[in-house]
């Protein structure tokens, strides 16, 4: 019996409507001493705040479990995405109860001021959502979750808690993943800004004859075909298939510049985790490579239904180390592990063009033996400089130097271009649609 009351004292907070009331009631005790009226009124007062007190701890506290509540949220949060979490909450009380919902959301999200308020009638229970928008892979810890029940006496309020501590990995982009995989399951990428790209030449990889349908290519006619059905037939053919495309993400420091609290890095794996998902529903093997001062993870080219867990896998542990990227160990790795040619996405970033001569023997060798696209990243803080008209001297000057910067990286594409390379400069938040845009250009042009 003590420790039940012990527990309700524990759990009991005053509201501010009872502490207006207290400080009116103190001041009524204070007048009292010049006016004798004024104290009569103040023991009349407090005795009624004491009985409504104990009525509304009462009405509070007679019922030992007076809510249900739970928090529903998925073993994986998916990185730079919005991700629902929805708390479940039913009323036992058998009146009109206010409550004020506070979860322990991880500390990653700097929330300090998350907070609930609904009120619910006996017996209903209803779903409250909100919406969390991780920025870095790793584990997130979820607190408790506490439930603050008001009365409409408003005096004090019940805590209630419940012990949901629960950690969740955030994992590379798998709602953008699946989000793309349904756009190119029922052929509607375009509706995400993929290009529809007519494809220019055929293989000869026969799949079958059938009839012809208005705008189909004339020049696949089977006129022997036609001559026997007495109606238009035309050849079928099977795209390339089983064509190698890596993944190739530079760890390196270069990559660790943010972009809306994301870095580079993270817009690069959540790419890289939805064309490896594209290549493989258009019968490609995909493959990743991991480097910066060393070679850290090879997967090598796989179609198999297990691949993308294993990609998922592999890309949710990755972790720069701040080191100068080696693209000689680059070469030699896949020099000697990848035989057969292979379309390689090399997500990188490069400043200036000096930075990308250092490099530029290493990336002929890779265009070389294999077909390198590489994909790097417009500064967009630069481009808001750009843009800002200028009212003083020194900012004519910052104007002009991020002028030079951005020069700096068309000098880039115009160099790999001159050396056979080609390459995507892009913003982050367009990574996704150009690099996948690329890869339909190149399937259509039988590139790969």
């Amino acid at each position: 019996m003590l420790k039940y009351i012990f527990n309700i004292i524990k759990n009991t907070y005053f509201t501010k409507q009872f502490y207006y009331i207290s400080s009116g009631i103190v001041v009524l005790f204070v007048l009292g001493h010049f006016i004798s009226i004024f104290y009569f009124i103040a023991k009349i007062s407090l005795l009624f705040l004491s009985i409504i007190l104990i009525i509304n701890s009462f009405f509070l506290n007679y019922i030992k479990e007076p809510i249900e509540a739970k928090r529903i949220l998925g073993q994986r949060l998916s990185n730079g995405d919005n991700n629902e979490i929805t708390i479940k909450l039913k009323n036992l009380y058998p009146y009109l109860i206010n409550f004020k919902i506070i979860d322990e959301i991880p500390f990653q999200f700097q929330i300090r001021n998350f907070e609930i308020n609904i009120s619910i009638n006996y017996r209903e229970e209803k779903n409250l959502n909100y919406i969390l928008k991780p920025t870095k892979r790793g584990e997130y810890n979820f607190g408790k979750l506490i439930v603050y029940a008001n009365h409409k006496i408003n005096l004090i309020s019940r805590k209630i808690s419940f012990d949901y501590k629960k950690t969740v990995s955030v994992y590379p982009s798998f709602i953008q993943m699946r989000k793309y995989e349904l756009l190119a399951i029922s052929n509607r990428l375009t509706e995400a800004g993929i290009k529809k790209i007519r494809r220019l030449n055929y293989t000869h990889e026969f799949d079958q004859i059938k009839e012809y349908i208005e705008g189909e290519d004339f020049r696949t006619i089977n006129w022997k075909a036609t001559a026997r059905k007495n109606q238009l037939m035309v050849n079928q053919y099977q795209d390339e298939k089983s064509q190698q495309v890596f993944s190739v993400i530079d760890m390196g420091r270069t990559m660790e510049m943010p972009f809306e609290n994301m870095s580079l890095l993270d817009y690069a794996i959540n790419s890289s985790l939805i064309i490896s998902n594209i290549a493989i529903y258009k019968q490609d093997k995909a493959g990743l490579i991991t480097f910066s001062n060393n070679i850290h993870n090879i997967l090598p080219a796989e179609k198999s239904k297990l691949q993308m867990n294993k990609i998922l896998e592999t890309l949710y542990r990755q972790n720069t180390n701040f080191k100068e990227s080696s693209f000689e160990e680059l070469y030699i790795s896949i020099k000697n592990k990848v035989k057969q040619r292979s379309l390689l996405l090399l997500y990188t970033n490069f400043e200036w063009e000096v930075s990308m001569q250092r490099q530029l023997k290493y990336l002929k060798q890779l265009n070389k033996n294999h077909l390198l696209i590489v994909i790097f990243f417009k500064n967009t803080e630069i481009k808001k400089i750009i843009e800002k008209k200028s009212t003083s001297i020194s900012e004519i000057y910052t104007k002009t130097i991020a002028e030079k910067l951005s020069f700096e990286k068309k000098l880039i594409v115009k160099e790999l271009q001159k050396h056979g390379i080609q390459s995507i400069l892009t913003e982050p938040e367009n990574l996704n649609v150009n690099t996948i845009n690329k890869y339909l250009q190149l399937k259509a042009s039988g590139q790969i």
